[in-house]
């Protein structure tokens, strides 16, 4: 008898920190496009702005990773597949 695999999904942690990273990245880029910078407190960059971007960045890494390359579990003995 083979046994069945199947992803995992959602319950994927790849999947949990791309969602929060790409969450606060939007809220860094929002607070860099809206807010005042302040360029004499960070030498003349917007920080909240290249910070939002990076985690932005790294997000989607994260996700597409999970999206390519998804976590296959086998099926227990006697687990019936659900619909």
């Amino acid at each position: 008898m083979q046994k069945e695999k199947r992803k995992v999904g959602a319950f994927d942690i790849r999947n949990v920190i791309g969602i929060l990273l790409g969450f606060y990245g939007v809220v860094l880029v929002l607070m860099g496009l809206v807010a005042d910078p302040e360029f004499a407190k960070t030498g003349g960059i917007n920080a909240n702005l290249i910070a939002g971007i990076g985690l932005i960045v790294v997000a989607a890494v994260f996700l597409l990773w999970a999206w390519l390359r998804p976590l296959v579990v086998q099926r227990a003995p006697g687990e019936e597949p659900r619909a």
